[in-house]
């Protein structure tokens, strides 16, 4: 069995079960990178050392039979506008060269308590202002499946990890397409949440009004366990909604009767790739087919979307970053 093949539950199963060691996992990703990043340049920093020191101390903990996280010795990548106690986070730019965090973002904090093991920061566009992580000032980082092609961006480094599996699971974030974008490029599943859902704390800030963390992995159930773990209301974060969070595997393969999909038919638009179109109304028969009711509405304000964004993003950015 390859480690490498794993989906992010099953390492967690088989680490507390005793089934494999999480220093062995963590041994295996670390390898992978080595041998890849020199081609694909999908890591800002790769945190070697504290890796292990973190698999360990995992290993120590099962073997004194003591209750672990549901993401135990589960190895992950972080993008890098997320700090990282005691690790740089660079943004991409050299204006934070050499800044190293004083504490974890919630999101990193929560993913600690639940046991991940923190592989390195990912490449993104600088400050996460692009869709190539082509404007990365430290390196262009390489699609897995064709170097001669673009990951996406900016969350560009963070989709490469995972389709390349040098990570099982990875952290993104998206204002504007910065986690859906590059997942697609990379053929992997990428997450954006509803905004509020998971708390922005600790994550250098673009759009306020539009940033939002989520995760990339390989399968829903991966997608779903990392967004439970999360998800939730934060004191740090105003704008983190204050509801329960649910249990979101539990929630794959419900039945799908109850659910109503709109269509907007503003969204086929005109020079729209065939190839595209095809598998959007694919995707749409499936769910169809799992009993969900789908219906064509009108979304007529489309049109002016992308000059709006380009008014609000530009501007909370400049706000953010004369900081």
């Amino acid at each position: 069995m390859t480690f490498l093949n794993l989906s992010a539950f099953e390492i967690a199963e088989k680490v507390r079960s005793k089934e494999m060691k999480a220093e062995a996992v963590t041994t295996a990703y670390l390898d992978r990178i080595r041998t890849l990043e020199p081609q694909l340049h999908a890591f800002n920093e790769v945190f070697t050392d504290r890796a292990l020191e973190q698999a360990k101390a995992i290993d120590a903990r099962v073997a004194k039979g003591e209750k672990l996280g549901e993401l135990a010795g589960v190895p992950i990548a972080v993008k890098d506008n997320m700090l990282i106690r005691a690790e740089h986070c660079t943004c991409s730019s050299k204006i934070l060269e050499g800044f190293t965090a004083t504490y974890d973002a919630t999101v990193v904090a929560r993913l600690r308590a639940a046991g991940t093991v923190f592989l390195g920061h990912t490449n993104l566009d600088e400050f996460a202002m692009g869709s190539s992580t082509e404007n990365s000032a430290f390196h262009t980082t390489r699609n897995p499946w064709d170097v001669e092609r673009i990951p996406g961006g900016s969350s560009g480094g963070s989709a490469a990890a995972v389709a390349a599996r040098m990570a099982p699971v990875s952290l993104g974030s998206d204002t504007g397409g910065s986690i859906r974008q590059p997942a697609a490029l990379c053929g992997v599943l990428g997450f954006k949440p509803t905004y509020g859902r998971v708390s922005r704390f600790g994550l250098v800030a673009f759009a306020s009004s539009l940033d939002q963390i989520g995760p990339f992995a390989t399968n829903a159930r991966d997608c779903a366990l990392i967004l439970g773990a999360v998800a939730g209301a934060d004191g740090r974060d105003s704008t983190c909604v204050n509801q329960p969070v649910p249990n979101y595997v539990d929630q794959l393969g419900r039945n799908l009767k109850s659910l109503r999909i709109g269509l907007p038919k503003e969204y086929f638009i005109s020079g729209m790739d065939a190839e595209i179109e095809k598998s959007v109304r694919d995707a749409v028969k499936v769910l169809q087919g799992l009993g969900a009711t789908v219906k064509e509405i009108s979304l007529p304000h489309t049109d002016f979307c992308l000059a709006v964004y380009y008014i609000l993003a530009p501007s909370e950015a400049s706000s953010n970053l004369s900081r």
